[in-house]
């Protein structure tokens, strides 16, 4: 599984219609754009995805296109955390997973539980969940921390625990999971601008936000990392950065939206209680893609 793990996995965003409901047309048009961009794998329902406002039944729908297009051509990671342990198990008990691979699970949010909180809670998912799991750690949006020594007790003690999304930010910490972490369990990047620096360090991939909008560029970024031709991959990194930097600007995935937007794969819908980037925003946005050509 960790092998299915490398590289480039893309969290997808959710395309809107104006009406608000889910655009599966465009949901289409994004799929071809990454498959064509040789990302290596596909996390659907994740945050990007604007998760918190599809209903379950949306749900649904959103993963049985995305398997419809995906199975059988790269690996496909389902979202599936929360703040209510109890919840999350119900819903996993409850879930067709044939076509997924692995699960994606955030660490909880609001309730803001210490270290041995979030180790009983990841522990309760691990158990109850027939796939492997592949834990979240992103304080700026959960305002918990997985700590080094909570990622690594789980990895050891769980063996179907894969991998870690790490979007802390604290290099200090990535470092002591990659330096101590066991035999087949990954980090990957959970922030774009700092991909390159944690794969110099020795992760093995990204979950990447603007993988949607630059899935080739992106990709080969994460593949020179991979193959050790690090100056080549920098220079890459350095082009894409101006991009990353605007796509966050004002908020996710408002900015990436924008930016499918301009490519014309899917309009600039999102709901509320996000809205789309301000004008200056977006047209900068729109400059920077431009110098790639798109």
């Amino acid at each position: 599984m960790n092998n299915k793990l490398k590289g480039t996995g893309v969290a997808i965003v959710t395309p809107f219609l104006t009406t608000g409901e889910v655009d599966f047309e465009g949901l289409d048009r994004l799929l071809n754009h990454l498959l064509e961009g040789n990302v290596d794998f596909i996390v659907a329902l994740g945050t990007t995805s604007e998760a918190a406002t599809l209903t379950t039944a949306e749900k649904a729908e959103v993963m049985s296109f995305v398997k419809s297009k995906i199975v059988g051509k790269i690996p496909l990671v389902m979202g599936l955390g929360g703040n209510n342990t109890r919840a999350i198990i119900d819903q996993i008990a409850t879930t067709d997973f044939t076509g997924i691979d692995a699960l994606l699970s955030v660490a909880p949010y609001y309730n803001k539980p210490n270290q041995r909180g979030l180790y009983a809670h990841f522990a309760a998912i691990a158990q109850a969940s027939p796939l492997p799991v592949i834990l979240y750690n992103v304080p700026g949006r959960t305002s918990s921390n997985l700590m080094a020594d909570t990622t690594l007790a789980l990895a050891n003690d769980f063996g179907n625990i894969v991998a870690v999304k790490e979007a802390s930010g604290d290099l200090g910490q990535i470092m002591e999971i990659i330096r101590r972490k066991p035999a087949g369990f990954s980090v990957l990047s959970g922030d774009d601008a700092f991909t390159f620096a944690m794969m110099a360090l020795g992760a093995e991939g990204v979950i990447s936000v603007v993988a949607n909008a630059l899935p080739a560029e992106f990709a080969r970024m994460v593949d020179l990392c991979l193959q050790g031709k690090m100056e080549e991959a920098r220079t890459h990194h350095y082009q894409i950065l101006p991009v990353i930097d605007l796509l966050f600007a004002d908020g996710n995935p408002a900015g990436v939206k924008a930016a499918l937007n301009f490519l014309g794969i899917c309009d600039n819908n999102l709901r509320l209680p996000l809205v789309p980037v301000k004008q200056e925003v977006k047209q900068a946005l729109e400059k920077a893609l431009a110098h790639f050509g798109l």
